[in-house]
């Protein structure tokens, strides 16, 4: 197996093997420290960070909203795993030299052009879009592909499925199809 790619990424097969070793160590660490098993996930972070956020000027409500009781407002292990994958990132893309500020990736400026205005209000909506789907679907991408899938759980296999196939469906919407 090559380590990286030929453009020197790293390689997919290389990154999902210790991605998927990370999912049973977060697994069975959390098991033994906490007592009880925690997976990995990022879209709860986000709903915790919206907590922190809003509790300084509504406390009230956020001590009585029924969604931020189930989540728990707290700083934790995944809080800090999620961070970590940014730091991580910045790392890794600073030690192979490949980090670069872009407010327009090359591909939505050849489809929609160099507005950065424009690209800033597509990118908060799609997030948007993108967190209520999380929620809804009672959980993110990660959090369905790598713990649901390790348990094989029926519905991470829909979820996960359904993740993909609007990702796909999306991008042919936004961005055509590809000429060869």
């Amino acid at each position: 197996m090559k380590w990286k790619t030929e453009d020197g990424g790293w390689s997919p097969y290389l990154a999902g093997a210790l991605v998927g070793l990370l999912a049973i160590a977060s697994a069975y660490a959390t098991t033994q420290w906490l007592g009880k098993t925690s997976y990995l996930g990022a879209s709860t972070t986000f709903v915790r960070a919206a907590g922190l956020l809003e509790r300084p000027m509504a406390p009230d409500h956020v001590e009585q909203s029924e969604y931020f009781t189930k989540t728990k407002v707290r700083v934790d292990w995944q809080f800090l795993l999620v961070l970590g994958i940014f730091l991580g990132a910045l790392a890794a893309s600073a030690v192979d030299r490949s980090f670069k500020l872009e407010a327009i990736p090359p591909t939505w400026a050849r489809r929609f052009g160099r507005s950065v205005g424009k690209r800033a209000v597509w990118a908060i909506l799609g997030g948007i879009v993108a967190m209520v789907g999380a929620r809804m679907a009672g959980g993110c991408p990660s959090g369905h592909g790598l713990s649901g899938m390790m348990q094989l759980s029926v519905s991470a296999f829909v979820a996960l499925g359904m993740f993909f196939g609007a990702g796909v469906l999306v991008a042919a919407l936004v961005y055509g199809r590809r000429s060869s």
